[in-house]
């Protein structure tokens, strides 16, 4: 079994390699204690944060890990904008017409949607210091995992932490990752979900096909990273 001192250094290696392209330049603070590895610190983006967590949790002697790293946001609106939009963006989502919404501003529990007469579900939003933590139930992990996308896509979101309960429960596999990842491109006015291509395959995704700019082929990506359980992305998407 490895040391502290040994263990640390590996992470801080692997870190650096899966994040080498990411643009990774802030310093990733570690804590190692028992098992349980603590990051903290501040990443470019989403791919970054996924891919450190991932090298992280493949260092030897690493059981446990305790995710405090926050996605750059740059100018951030405060967290009752954040959270406003984030409202904004489920409510306007027809997959959550019959949803019901409510905001947690000040500790209280403010209604902002009932539940349709065919009730698919109820959601809680609240953020603090940007991470947003999105709680409740949802009919399906396709549900769960557009809440998740639309809650990253408020201004000043710096990370998601998804709690969503699925009732009834679901198996979680592949299939699902490209409905849920189907959804969320049609949702995105950014990208053209028509001309895009999506595999998955032991939730990493493949995306392919044509997009108009540089710009949307990395919208198109974050998108996919974004997804709650997806551990990787592979960008073959041209652009013309």
């Amino acid at each position: 079994m490895p040391n502290r001192d040994q263990v640390v250094r590996q992470v801080l290696a692997a870190i650096e390699w899966e994040t080498r392209n990411d643009g990774q330049n802030s310093p990733i603070g570690l804590t190692f204690s028992a098992g349980t590895l603590m990051l903290v610190g501040e990443v470019a983006n989403i791919a970054a944060k996924k891919r450190a967590l991932k090298a992280a949790a493949g260092v030897d002697g690493v059981r446990a890990i305790a995710d405090h790293l926050r996605v750059a946001a740059g100018s951030t609106p405060g967290d009752g904008a954040t959270r406003d939009a984030v409202c904004k963006l489920l409510a306007g989502s027809i997959d959550f017409r019959n949803c019901g919404l409510h905001a947690r501003v000040k500790g209280l529990l403010e209604t902002l949607q009932d539940a349709g007469p065919e009730a698919s579900g109820t959601i809680e939003v609240a953020v603090e210091d940007g991470v947003v933590t999105l709680s409740g139930q949802v009919i399906s992990l396709s549900h769960k995992r557009l809440a998740g996308v639309l809650a990253w896509w408020a201004q000043g979101c710096r990370d998601v932490v998804n709690a969503l309960a699925v009732v009834p429960s679901e198996e979680d596999n592949d299939h699902e990752i490209v409905d849920a990842l189907h959804l969320v491109l049609e949702a995105d006015p950014y990208v053209h979900a028509d001309r895009i291509g999506i595999g998955s395959t032991d939730h990493v995704v493949t995306l392919e096909g044509v997009v108009s700019s540089h710009g949307e082929k990395s919208r198109a990506e974050m998108d996919a990273w974004y997804l709650y359980a997806v551990d990787g992305v592979i960008n073959r998407l041209e652009v013309r």
